[in-house]
């Protein structure tokens, strides 16, 4: 049985001598306290040297991927023949004898040879002294670290994020010095927050002016225009503020330049952050810009773990409350995120937004992956892919190619729509009908007969003009004969409910007959009763 051992200077190979005692895994700890019961127990048969450092990184990288390399493959066809090979990592192992067809072992008796080995190296290697291992080790490691990073000082993204955070806290802060500004000199000039809108003039005016009074006699051509100055100048002679002691305006003045000294370190973090940018990531920068750009890769907390996320992610990050909160009560999610303030999809129309947002992450995430994982320092693919966005934003909207909303001169000619020729080109899409007047068949036509032409465009308006008015006039006198009729039904149920009331009456008087018909019956029939009784008692006597 063999072992493989893997050490900062090469490859060695160890014959195990005595199989039997492997048997016990417990007491072959015993077996390597000391170097010559370790050479009782194993040999080392084969060393593999690596040439210099590049050979040893290429060979540790594709060992920690669990690939045996060229060198490794070499070294084990020329001595494991009919040999089974004890390694660390069973990956290793299954990869050897798929490539190779060496049989490999792996289990907790090699673990503990190999533990072993570890602690008896530099004795069971002649020529490998402990003074040249260590440093050996030390520049392997931190080789391989620097090349499983992919370590760049140019690569940084860390400062991107800080810089970021910071330029976000300093607008926040910057606003709400200068409000405070406004809101304290106001009292003294409340005219001037409608007169100097911008809030860095407003604090330069300020500073220069102090009390309103000094505002005649000085010069603000180096801060504000003509215009703003003079009706400056003119608010300050009429200004309803109050008086302001010189105390408060020494403490306003500081305040203004602390405004000031933020606006200008806020200029310079700015400047500072679009270097980073385009340093690190110039593709992202090309399409989203500096900041959103680095808000994005704060958001995901580095480079290398935004270029892991899917196009669809980078799309809405930075608006994960707004989707939960959809998916929970099974709305509509959002369409994007912090790539909203993108330049492009700020140039789209309200319609377009949704669909110049998918597009735009979808590029935005290939150029992120080839930012962070290529070599390339340049941003070609960046602006290769804003102008395939640009070009579809514009035939989104309708615009021809190459020119701008509004540079054409005069009016837009106004066309013919017609459905069957394409739009800016001279060709018919499919060939226009045309009448076959050969497939009419006409009835009662003899050879002789000619059959007659087809009428003209004007006939056949004419004609469709009369067929109007007619169907007009139709309508005319349907509604004319409704109205009658609705009024001769009208007549008929009065005449109807008289005739009625004259047959009721008819009626009860014939029924009124009737009762006494029957009545003079019904007495009749009696009085025959009654001369029947008396005739019967007569005979009866």
């Amino acid at each position: 049985m063999l072992v493989l051992f893997e050490t900062p200077a090469g490859f060695a190979l160890f014959k195990v001598l005595d199989e039997g005692k492997l048997s016990k895994v417990e007491d072959l700890s015993k077996e390597f306290t000391t170097s010559d019961s370790a050479r009782k127990v194993v040999k080392l048969k084969a060393f593999s040297k690596f040439e210099n450092t590049s050979e040893a990184l290429s060979a540790a990288t594709l060992l920690i991927d669990s690939k045996p390399s060229k060198g490794l493959r070499k070294f084990l066809k020329a001595h494991c023949d009919g040999e089974t090979l004890g390694v660390a990592d069973s990956k290793l192992g299954n990869a050897i004898k798929e490539k190779l067809q060496i049989e490999c072992v792996h289990n907790n008796v090699v673990m503990e040879l190999m533990r072993g080995l570890r602690s008896q190296l530099t004795e069971l290697i002649s020529g490998l002294a402990t003074q040249d291992l260590a440093p050996m080790s030390l520049g392997l490691s931190h080789s391989l670290s620097r090349y499983k990073l992919k370590f760049s000082p140019d690569k940084v993204d860390t400062m991107i994020v800080q810089a970021i955070g910071l330029l976000d806290d300093l607008d926040k802060e910057l606003n709400t010095y200068a409000m405070r500004v406004r809101e304290w000199y106001g009292w003294h000039f409340p005219e001037l927050a409608k007169i100097v809108q911008d809030n860095i003039l407003y604090a330069k005016a300020v500073k220069l002016m102090g009390d309103r009074v000094n505002a005649a006699k000085l010069d603000f051509s180096e801060i504000l225009l003509e215009e703003v100055e003079a009706e400056l100048k003119e608010a300050a002679m009429i200004s309803m503020g109050t008086e302001v002691s010189d105390l408060d305006l020494e403490n306003i003045k500081d305040l203004c330049s602390q405004v000031l000294s933020f606006s200008e370190y806020r200029a310079q973090l700015y400047d500072y952050l679009k270097s980073r940018m385009n340093t690190i990531a110039p593709n992202l920068t090309a399409l989203v810009g500096e900041l959103v750009g680095a808000r994005l890769i704060s958001h995901g907390g580095s480079l290398m773990n935004l270029a892991k996320q899917p196009g669809s992610t980078v799309q809405i990050l930075g608006a994960e409350k707004a989707l939960f909160r959809a998916l929970k009560t099974k709305h509509a999610t959002p369409k994007y995120g912090l790539i909203y303030h993108a330049s492009l999809i700020g140039q789209a129309a309200p319609k377009h937004k949704g669909k110049i947002a998918r597009s735009l992450a979808s590029k935005a995430s290939l150029a992120i992956r080839y930012d962070a994982l290529g070599d390339g320092q340049d941003n070609t693919m960046g602006l290769e892919n804003r102008v395939k966005l640009e070009v579809r934003l514009r035939a989104l909207e309708g615009k021809e190619l190459g020119k701008s909303a509004g540079s054409a001169k005069g009016k837009p000619k106004i066309e013919a729509y017609d459905k069957d020729r394409k739009k800016g080109a001279g060709a018919l899409i499919t060939p226009a009908k045309v009448y076959n007047l050969s497939a009419d068949a006409v009835l009662g036509c003899t050879n002789n007969e000619s059959v007659d032409e087809p009428p003209s465009q004007t006939e056949v308006y004419e004609e469709k003009k009369k067929k109007k008015k007619s169907a007009e006039a139709e309508d005319n006198g349907i509604v004319e004969s409704e109205e009658t009729g609705m009024k001769k039904e009208k007549k008929k149920k009065k005449h109807a409910a008289a005739d009625g009331t004259e047959e009721n009456g008819e009626v009860e008087k014939s029924k009124k007959k009737k009762r006494k018909h029957s009545d003079d019956d019904e007495s009749e029939t009696t009085d025959i009763k009654k001369e029947k009784k008396k005739k019967k008692k007569k005979t009866e006597e």
